[in-house]
């Protein structure tokens, strides 16, 4: 919050490379990671939003990068931000660090859904329980390919996602989806990277 110059320039660079390794910690997570907001999310906050799998906001919440309204630019919050929603509103929002609106918000992309103060908490638990009831080693290895693929060209990314999907087929839990989708009845997963 207060990064004075007394502070030194070796616990300023401490600071945002720890920051770094949480966000990366995010990307690397094996499950989803859902980020529910009520309120102002401004800065580091908004960085964390914008870098989280899911974000979840209230009607009355907002999002800013307000830095350079106060003589420090936002560039490592703004590296989420940038890669969330377009170029504009991302320009829009460093450059001015003036806030969007919850609804702005979704539609630019920053959240992936906005309800009411008194839904919020259900809503997070309707989407942990909806990634609750699917194969862990499938969320897995589906949200590791999420994040391959957005690194490449589609050709490349079509290639990858053959080869992911060949492997995920000749998983266990593939084969138990499967069975059960045919059988009408609820999977017996096993979460675990078994070949079948």
């Amino acid at each position: 919050k207060e990064l004075k110059t007394s502070d030194g320039e070796s616990f300023h660079r401490q600071v945002f490379e720890t920051s770094s390794l949480l966000m990366d910690s995010i990307i690397k997570s094996p499950v989803p990671v859902i980020a529910a907001v009520d309120g102002l999310a401004a800065a580091a906050g908004c960085q964390l939003v914008a870098q989280c799998d899911i974000a979840i906001c209230t009607e009355n919440s907002t999002f800013s990068t307000p830095g350079s309204r106060f003589g420090i630019f936002c560039s490592t919050p703004g590296i989420p931000v940038v890669r969330c929603v377009n170029r504009k509103v991302a320009a829009h929002m460093l450059f001015t660090g003036l806030p969007i609106s919850s609804e702005e918000a979704l539609r630019v992309g920053l959240v992936s859904k906005v309800v009411s103060k008194n839904n919020l908490e259900d809503e997070i638990i309707n989407i942990t329980n909806a990634i609750k009831a699917s194969s862990r080693s499938v969320i897995t290895l589906g949200k590791k390919f999420f994040y391959q693929q957005l690194e490449k060209d589609i050709k490349s990314a079509y290639r990858l996602g053959s080869d992911v999907m060949v492997n995920n087929l000749s998983l266990s839990d593939a084969q138990e989806g499967i069975k059960s989708f045919i059988e009408k009845r609820k999977p017996n997963w096993n979460h675990s990277f078994t070949k079948a």
